[in-house]
């Protein structure tokens, strides 16, 4: 399920046009969780439930995604951080849902909060930056760093 909402509030792109994107967009995913998202796909020691990693990953995409619908022609996003609390554990079968709203734009840097519930609470909550990009410029400069 997805849904948005836009504010007055958008940053001005280099060329002097507006942004696609304004502080207060939201996007939402869902995933159900299963044996494949388990913490002992990291490590067999870990309890079998849903696992960090994945949990990063869900908002790492709702992000790129909220980012996706809104980017130029021959524009990608890349993530360049991000600051997670994992607060509560999933059992395994439970759906995650995971929110993403824009707080900040600076140039090419969007800013982004999260937060994660499963279907009896809170799991967690994180800020994530991500970058825009011109897809073919890092796609040549990735081809020449693995031939180097």
């Amino acid at each position: 399920m997805d849904a948005s909402r836009v504010s007055a509030d958008a940053a001005p792109e280099e060329n002097g046009m507006e942004s696609p994107f304004k502080v207060g967009m939201i996007n939402e995913l869902r995933q159900k969780t299963g044996p494949e998202h388990s913490a002992r796909r990291f490590f067999p020691d870990l309890p079998d439930a849903f696992a960090t990693p994945f949990l990063v990953g869900l908002m790492e995409g709702v992000s790129a995604d909220l980012m996706a619908k809104h980017l130029q022609s021959g524009e990608q996003s890349v993530g360049i951080g991000m600051n997670l609390k994992h607060t509560a554990p999933t059992p395994l079968g439970m759906e995650v849902r995971v929110v993403t709203e824009l707080i900040g734009i600076e140039g090419k840097k969007l800013t982004f909060k999260l937060e994660a519930f499963d279907e009896k609470e809170k799991i967690g909550e994180a800020t994530h930056e991500r970058f825009i990009i011109n897809a073919d410029k890092f796609m040549k400069k990735l081809v020449s760093k693995a031939t180097d």
